[in-house]
């Protein structure tokens, strides 16, 4: 335990980033304005907190840990622009405590790094979001197709938003060092999502029945997930671009994005 600060809590997979150029390096990818709201997923023990609210013009940081959310309160209770929000990020509606247009960034616990970037990603998205995560996940979420890392996380993030793989992190930059090394993202919502807000749920729960199946042929797939005859599932295969022998790790996340629009839910 650090002088000051509360024991760590390893079941909540708490690692924090001491490093103060990694730090800095993660506020300047989140570009944040004057007038921008932001709201920080895991402030800790307040690290990127301090630069934070002397760039954002309203800062919302959300802490589970009541004990760091309370020293957190205490450290800035003279600053009008810092709220402090003591929950379960995952059980957060993240538009209603910023507002409509807000950027995200955070420290992403690893255990449940998959449900907050969905959770993120849905409207109304942050303009902008840099999260600091494992880096096994981030070149997951960045991967081109043809590869084993690219699957359902790559063609899910990829349907709504741009993910840029920054830059890495070493373990030696935390305190405790985690096991692994992190990485820092940032993901950007497209201008035209390839999928409509209403059908998101729908298009995830699709791809990842498609890569369940992932080492067959998209014809079987597709005849399994959605119980076609061969005929029909070749023709929309055919419509979507798609070769009834290709797997799913060659396809384009387009080409997922099209093949849903053809093939009606079971």
């Amino acid at each position: 335990m650090s002088s000051g600060f509360p024991p760590v809590r390893k079941s909540l997979g708490q690692h924090f980033l001491a490093d103060r150029q990694v730090l800095t390096k993660i506020a300047d990818a989140a570009q944040i304005e004057p007038t921008d709201v932001v709201v920080e997923i895991g402030p800790g023990r307040g690290a990127l907190t301090d630069i934070l609210v002397e760039r954002a013009g309203r800062l919302v940081a959300i802490e589970y840990d009541r004990a760091l959310a309370t020293q957190l309160r205490d450290r800035y209770a003279n600053r009008k622009n810092v709220e402090i929000v003591q929950a379960d990020v995952l059980t957060v509606k993240l538009g209603e405590v910023a507002g409509p247009d807000f950027k995200l960034i955070g420290n992403v616990p690893y255990y449940i790094t998959t449900p907050i970037l969905f959770q993120a990603l849905e409207p109304p998205r942050p303009s902008l979001a840099v999260y600091l995560i494992q880096r096994e996940v981030a070149e997951r979420i960045v991967a081109p197709p043809g590869g084993g890392e690219y699957g359902a996380l790559t063609v899910n993030v990829g349907a709504v938003a741009n993910a840029e793989l920054l830059f890495t992190v070493p373990a030696g930059a935390f305190k405790p060092p985690p096991k692994v090394e992190s990485a820092v993202i940032r993901i950007t919502p497209k201008e035209h999502a390839l999928i409509a807000p209403s059908h998101e749920k729908g298009f995830r729960e699709f791809v990842q029945a498609v890569f369940s199946m992932r080492r067959k042929q998209m014809q079987r797939i597709l005849r399994s997930v959605r119980n076609l005859n061969q005929e029909t599932a070749d023709r929309q295969l055919a419509d979507a671009g798609v070769e009834p022998t290709a797997r799913p790790e060659t396809l384009a996340i387009e080409q997922f994005a099209k093949l849903y629009s053809l093939v009606p839910s079971p």
